[in-house]
């Protein structure tokens, strides 16, 4: 079955023009080609930017957080009880007033005992500032070289001022040095952020929000490892680039809000906001969308499968940005009218 399943998931309709087969992938006269068993390596990868997160958090962010004037705040433990541990988990943190008192009871402790239990105990699980900022920070470092690095690679390229150029002898389009280490670097880091999931903080946000971010995640390297299969490696950068050149800017804001630097925080946010509309509203679906569901018609006239699955997905986060862009219109309409 497996098999079988593998040998229809590489038929060559799915993923090439019509008259390509992977035989024709091979690296030859200089050309060389993307391959997929080289999508393995971002798994180890992502493993290598969870060290240097580590490392970078303990030894950058930390004194970067006390030089605002961030503080580590040392919660009290609650002393050990396996009885109101096992009713926090498994029924309720915030138990009812007749509930403590049976729980009192059982307990063979006073109410007042183990409403101090309850309340010692939720305050574990409400992430500190400090903690808040170092994901911040690593969030920050990242986009912040992922656009930077991103700008030195696609300047020069012919592509990066004229999107018609990311078709222009497709699909025997050699592979740039520049182009693996970007893809490898980014589909890492979502890696990286799905592996992280249940251990990061966890927002006060909807469920509905918290789904968004792990769709997002997935779609991305969904998208990543599908383009480069694919060899549809010039438009994918250009997606990369676009995305990441305004999320730094969020995590800056973030990291002085936690800081406190009002101001400051609110200059970033709109810098972000006013990033986020040019890019994920404006350059996304009218330049890059249009790149990828109206040019192809000019170099063939029966679109592959991937055509579909590809703009599928391109879709797909188009979806999420229009649900985040609503959120952020809705920050700053507050923030313009309530001060």
């Amino acid at each position: 079955i497996l098999k079988t399943l593998n040998s229809w998931f590489w038929w060559e309709n799915i993923w090439m023009p019509i008259n390509c087969t992977w035989a024709d992938f091979v690296d030859r006269d200089g050309l060389v080609f993307p391959k997929p068993h080289q999508l393995y390596a971002t798994i180890p990868y992502a493993f290598v930017l969870l060290i240097i997160r580590f490392f970078s958090e303990r030894y950058v962010a930390i004194p970067l957080a006390k030089a605002l004037g961030i503080k580590n705040v040392r919660r009290v433990k609650p002393q050990p009880n396996p009885v109101l541990e096992s009713y926090f988990r498994e029924c309720s943190r915030h138990p009812s007033q007749s509930d403590i008192k049976g729980l009192a009871k059982k307990c063979n402790c006073t109410v007042h005992l183990v409403e101090k239990w309850f309340r010692r105990r939720r305050n574990l699980e409400i992430p500190t500032v400090l903690q808040k900022f170092k994901e911040a920070f690593w969030r920050f470092s990242f986009y912040l070289t992922s656009s930077i690095v991103g700008f030195i690679f696609l300047y020069d390229k012919p592509w990066f001022y004229d999107i018609w150029q990311t078709w222009v002898g497709y699909p025997f389009q050699t592979l740039l040095p520049s182009q693996y280490w970007y893809y490898m670097a980014e589909i890492g880091f979502y890696w990286s952020l799905i592996f992280t999931l249940g251990i990061d903080i966890k927002r006060k946000a909807s469920a509905c929000d918290f789904t968004a971010h792990v769709v997002h995640h997935l779609a991305a390297i969904g998208l990543m490892s599908g383009s480069w299969c694919g060899n549809y490696v010039r438009l994918g950068t250009l997606v990369i680039f676009v995305h990441d050149t305004a999320d730094f800017w969020l995590e800056a804001a973030k990291m002085f809000n936690y800081a406190r630097w009002e101001k400051t925080c609110n200059m970033l946010f709109i810098i972000f906001s006013i990033a986020f509309f040019i890019t994920r509203m404006i350059l996304l679906p009218f330049w890059i969308l249009r790149a990828t569901l109206y040019q192809p018609t000019y170099y063939s006239t029966t679109p592959v499968i991937a055509y579909f699955l590809f703009n599928g997905m391109l879709l797909t986060l188009q979806g999420l940005h229009l649900y985040w862009g609503y959120l952020i219109f809705k920050i700053l309409k507050r923030f313009v009218f309530l001060k």
